[in-house]
C-alpha cells in the first residue's frame, strides 16, 4: 500500500486551466456537451443510414464504407490533442480546438441533406460524392475535438476526481443515445424528405447550443505561451509516449478489451433471430437492457467510489471485464441450448460488467494521461478505442459468417463459439492492465498517490 507518495525526480507541469476544487455543477455542465454529440451520432449513423439503405434502396456496403471514413482519419485525434497541449489559441488551450472541430461537424450536416436529393433521383455519382465530403468533414471535426474535449474535462477536476469526471461525461453519452433515438423516432415516424430537412436544421440548433453551453468560458484564459521546449513536433511526442513500455501495455489493454467488448455488437440481434426465433421488435430491446444496466452501475460507482483516487481503479476495471466474460458464457449456453431462459440475465450481467469496466477504464485513462501532455495521451487512447471498436464489430460478424455460412455449423453452435471467443478475449485483457504499471507511471509524472 502506498500512502501519499509524491514523485521527487520528475514533477509534472500542470496546465494553467486545471482546477484545484471539484464542482458537480461544472461537470454536469460539461456533460451536457454529450447531448449534442448523441444527437449528431444518431442522426448520421442511424437516421441517414436507414433512409439511404431502406427508403432509397442503396447498397449497405457503400453506406458502411462512408461511415467508416473516420477510421482513416484517426491520427487527427492525436495531432489535435498534442496541438492543444502545446499551442494555445488566444490564451486558451482546449476550447478553440473544440469550437473548430464541432463547427466542422455542424457544417457537415446540411451536406447530408443535400446528398439525399441526387440519390433519390438515381444520380448516384453526385449523391455519393456529396455524402463522401459530408462524412469526411463529420469524422474530421469529431476527431479534431473529441480527445481535446476529454482533456478539458480532465483539466476541470483535481487529480482525485478526474476519473469520476470522465466517467460522468461518458455516462451522459451512453444515456442520451436511446433518448436521441426515441426523440428522432417521434419526430419522423415515416420517412418524409421535408421532415428530415427539419431534423437537420433542428439538430444544428440544438447540438450547437449544448456544445456552446457546455464549454463557454469554462476554461480560464491564460497569457502564458508555450515555451520552445513545450512546442514539440507530433512525431517526437508520439515517440516519447510509445517508448514507455507502460504506455504500450495500456494501449494493448484498451485495444483488446475494446475489441472483445464490441465483437457482440454486430451479432447480438441476429443471434436472437437466428437461434431463438425472436422478432425484430424483441431484439431491438437488447441494447436497451444492457445499456440501462450500464448507466445504473455507473451511477452507483459514482456514489460508492467518488472519493477513491483513479489510480486505485485497476481492480474495478478487471472485475468489469470478468463480469462481461461471464455474460458471454451465459450467451454461449443460451445459444448452445437454444433456450432463452438465461437471455435477460446475460444482457443485464453484460451491462453491469460494462458499467464497472467503463468507470474503471476511464479512471485509468486519466492517470495514464499526464497533465502536461493530456491531450496527446487522450488522443492516443481515443485511437485505441475507436479503431478497435470498429475492428471488433467487424470481427464478430466475420467470425459468425465463417462458422455459420462457410463451415456450416448449426446456428446455436456457431454463435456459442463466437461468444466463447469473446469471453476469452475479455478475460485475457485483465492480464494486460497492471496496478504496478499504473502506480509507477503516476509517480513518475508527479501525481499525488493516496491509495
Amino acid at each position: 500500500m502506498i500512502d501519499n507518495i509524491m514523485a521527487t525526480s520528475t514533477v509534472e507541469e500542470r496546465p494553467l486551466e486545471t482546477v484545484s476544487t471539484f464542482s458537480l455543477g461544472r461537470i454536469l455542465r460539461l456533460s451536457s456537451f454529450q447531448i449534442g454529440s448523441a444527437l449528431v451520432e444518431i442522426l448520421t449513423a442511424s437516421i441517414w443510414n436507414r433512409i439511404v439503405i431502406t427508403e432509397l434502396g442503396k447498397p449497405a456496403t457503400f453506406v458502411g464504407l462512408l461511415l467508416a471514413l473516420q477510421y482513416i482519419l484517426l491520427p487527427i485525434s492525436l495531432w489535435a490533442g498534442n496541438r492543444s497541449d502545446t499551442t494555445p489559441i488566444r490564451g486558451r488551450r482546449r476550447t478553440p480546438y473544440i469550437w473548430i472541430g464541432r463547427g466542422i461537424v455542424l457544417l457537415s450536416l446540411p451536406l447530408l441533406w443535400f446528398s439525399i436529393t441526387p440519390l433519390t433521383e438515381n444520380n448516384d455519382w453526385l449523391g455519393w460524392s456529396i455524402a463522401f465530403v459530408a462524412l469526411l468533414l463529420f469524422g474530421a471535426g469529431k476527431l479534431l475535438s473529441g480527445s481535446v474535449f476529454l482533456a478539458l474535462v480532465r483539466d476541470s477536476a483535481p487529480p482525485r476526481k478526474q476519473g469520476v469526471a470522465l466517467s460522468m461525461v461518458e455516462t451522459t453519452l451512453i444515456m442520451f443515445f436511446p433518448i436521441a433515438a426515441i426523440f428522432y423516432g417521434s419526430w419522423m415516424e415515416v420517412y418524409d424528405p421535408a421532415v428530415f430537412r427539419q431534423m437537420i436544421i433542428g439538430t444544428i440548433i440544438i447540438a450547437g447550443f449544448f456544445w456552446w453551453f457546455a464549454i463557454f468560458r469554462i476554461e480560464p484564459k491564460t497569457s502564458q505561451a508555450a515555451t520552445p521546449r513545450e512546442r514539440r513536433p507530433l512525431r517526437l511526442t508520439f515517440n516519447t509516449m510509445w517508448s514507455d513500455a507502460r504506455a504500450r501495455s495500456f494501449f494493448a489493454f484498451l485495444a483488446l478489451a475494446t475489441l472483445a467488448a464490441w465483437m457482440q455488437d454486430s451479432i447480438l440481434e441476429p443471434f436472437g433471430g437466428d437461434v431463438l426465433g425472436l422478432e425484430a421488435g424483441d431484439t431491438t430491446r437488447f441494447t436497451a437492457y444492457w445499456g440501462t444496466a450500464t448507466v445504473v452501475v455507473l451511477i452507483i460507482c459514482f456514489v460508492v467510489w467518488r472519493n477513491r483516487p483513479p489510480e486505485n481503479q485497476t481492480r474495478v476495471t478487471r472485475i468489469g471485464l470478468l463480469i462481461m466474460a461471464l455474460a458471454m458464457v451465459f450467451f454461449a449456453v443460451t445459444a448452445w441450448a437454444a433456450a432463452d431462459s438465461l437471455l435477460t440475465l446475460a444482457l443485464l450481467v453484460f451491462g453491469i460488467g460494462f458499467g464497472f469496466y467503463t468507470f474503471g477504464g476511464f479512471s485509468l485513462m486519466t492517470v495514464m494521461s499526464p497533465a502536461a501532455s493530456a491531450g496527446a495521451y487522450l488522443g492516443l487512447w481515443t485511437i485505441a478505442i475507436l479503431l478497435f471498436k470498429g475492428i471488433g464489430t467487424f470481427l464478430g460478424g466475420a467470425l459468425r459468417d465463417l462458422l455459420l455460412l462457410v463451415i456450416e455449423l448449426p446456428a446455436g453452435t456457431a454463435y456459442a463459439l463466437v461468444f466463447v471467443v469473446i469471453a476469452a478475449g475479455l478475460a485475457s485483457a485483465t492480464f494486460l492492465v497492471r496496478k504496478n504499471d499504473i502506480l509507477s507511471f503516476a509517480r513518475e509524472h508527479g501525481r499525488m498517490i493516496d491509495v
